[in-house]
C-alpha cells in the first residue's frame, strides 16, 4: 500500500517515531464517560494505538489520500471516520457525551482548533496535542511576554501542561521549527460569572493593545472608577490572570 504523499498546503508533518506516538496516546486519561476526536490522523500512527485501547472514537480527516489509505489499512474503523474539516464540524451532531481531543495538528489551524475547544468547553473536557513549540509556550504561560489571548481563554476552563518537547527529526518531512505535546484537563469551573462573549472580547482588546496599560488599552469600554479593579488598570494584560479579567469584564458588563 502507497504511503500518503504530505501536502505541504495542508500542513502535513506524519509522525514517523511509534514510540512517541504510543507515548502521546498514553498522555489520554481514556475515561470510559468519554468518547475520544482524533484531528488529522493521516496514516494512522496515533490511531493504531487508540485502537488497541478497546475504547469509542472517531478520527476527522479532510485529505481525500488519508481518508482512503486509512480504510485500507484499517477496515475495521470505516464506519468512524468522519470526513470533512474540523472547524467546520458540528460536534454535537457527532458526539452526545464528552469527548477527549487527540492529534498531531496542523501548525497553522491549531490556535483556530484551540478557539473551536473554548467555545465547547462544556463537551471537550480533555485535549492532547501537538503544537509548534512557540504555541505551546504561549498556551501554558502564566505570565510576561508569552501570554496572550489563547493562554487567558484556555486557562479559563482547563489546567494546561507541556508533556514533551519533540525535535523535527520525529516527523516526516521535518518541519523546520521545535513541537511539543500539550495536554489541557477541565479545571473545575462550570461558567463564568460573566458574559463569556464579552469576556472574550475584552482578552481581545487587551492583548491587542499589550503595551499599552489596561486602562489605556480598554478606553473605548469607558471604564468608571471601582475600587475592586482600579488597581488592574495601572497593570498591562500579560500581568493579568484569569480571576483578574473577569474582574474586569464583570464591572463592564455592569456599566453596558
Amino acid at each position: 500500500m502507497p504511503l500518503v504523499k504530505a501536502k505541504k498546503y495542508l500542513g502535513q508533518h506524519f509522525i514517523n517515531n511509534d514510540k512517541l506516538a504510543q507515548e502521546i496516546t498514553k498522555l489520554l486519561s481514556f475515561n470510559k464517560n468519554y468518547q475520544i476526536l482524533e484531528i488529522g490522523p493521516g496514516m494512522g500512527v496515533l490511531t493504531k494505538f487508540l485502537m488497541t485501547e478497546n475504547t469509542i472514537f472517531k478520527v476527522i480527516e479532510i485529505d481525500k489520500e488519508s481518508i482512503n489509505y486509512l480504510k485500507d489499512k484499517y477496515p475495521k474503523i470505516e464506519k468512524n471516520i468522519i470526513e470533512g474539516d474540523f472547524l467546520k464540524l458540528d460536534i454535537r451532531k457527532h458526539f452526545e457525551s464528552d469527548i477527549s481531543i487527540i492529534g498531531n495538528f496542523p501548525y497553522y489551524i491549531s490556535s483556530q482548533i484551540l478557539f473551536r475547544v473554548w467555545e465547547h468547553h462544556e463537551i471537550i473536557h480533555e485535549l492532547v496535542g501537538m503544537f509548534q513549540k512557540e504555541v505551546a509556550d504561549r498556551i501554558i504561560a502564566l505570565k510576561g511576554r508569552e501570554r496572550g489571548i489563547l493562554s487567558v481563554l484556555i486557562q479559563v476552563f482547563y489546567n494546561v501542561k507541556k508533556c514533551i518537547d519533540v525535535s523535527p527529526d520525529n516527523f516526516t518531512p521535518p518541519p523546520k521549527i521545535q513541537s511539543s505535546v500539550i495536554k489541557l484537563n477541565r479545571n473545575k469551573r462550570k461558567k463564568l460569572d460573566c458574559s463569556k462573549k464579552l469576556f472574550k472580547q475584552v482578552v481581545k482588546t487587551a492583548f491587542n493593545q499589550r503595551r499599552k496599560t489596561l486602562r489605556n488599552a480598554l478606553k473605548t469600554y469607558n471604564i468608571e472608577k471601582d475600587s475592586k479593579i482600579e488597581s488592574l488598570l495601572s497593570l498591562r494584560a500579560e500581568q493579568l490572570n484569569v480571576e483578574d479579567f473577569i474582574k474586569i469584564t464583570k464591572h463592564i458588563e455592569s456599566i453596558l
